[in-house]
């Protein structure tokens, strides 16, 4: 079994066989170390053909941990087994996400006044959802969530 250990102030990257498993604090800089990380895996495992839709899950999951738990440890974890690529994010927040209802809209329906400028947003489980073969989440034992998807590559 291989291991692989690197520790800075607030994050901690752990490989195990092939699995990716890094700890960290909820920031907005979170999103994006896990997508480059991702990005790495994805390469080595010769699945950078699905990189794209797994950087938006990625994104979109560990965003969301860090806006339910912010400067709180946060984990990532990017694993693959026979079924394919599974990315998972936990937080120590009870609260189930919730999605927005999906509803046909306009250009006319979005609300781009200054004030309402970056509360349009909302969509990231739904493009979770539609990208992913399967997704859920599964409360942890130990506390808090884990949120996941699934990409066959």
């Amino acid at each position: 079994m291989n291991s692989d250990i690197r520790s800075e102030e607030s994050t901690m990257v752990t490989v195990v066989t092939d699995d990716l498993i890094m700890s960290m604090l909820g920031s907005p800089a979170s999103a994006g170390l896990a997508r480059t990380m991702t990005a790495q895996r994805l390469h080595k495992w010769d699945c950078f053909h699905i990189h794209d839709d797994a950087a938006l899950i990625v994104a979109e999951l560990v965003a969301n941990a860090a806006e339910a738990t912010p400067r709180q440890k946060i984990r990532f974890q990017l694993s693959r087994d026979a079924h394919g690529i599974v990315i998972a994010v936990w937080d120590s927040s009870p609260a189930r996400p919730v999605a927005k209802p999906i509803i046909e809209m306009t250009l006319d329906d979005l609300d781009i006044s200054e004030e309402s400028f970056d509360v349009n947003g909302g969509w990231g489980l739904p493009i979770v959802e539609a990208l992913s073969t399967a997704c859920g989440c599964t409360p942890d034992p130990s506390g808090g969530k884990w949120i996941w998807a699934r990409l066959v590559p």
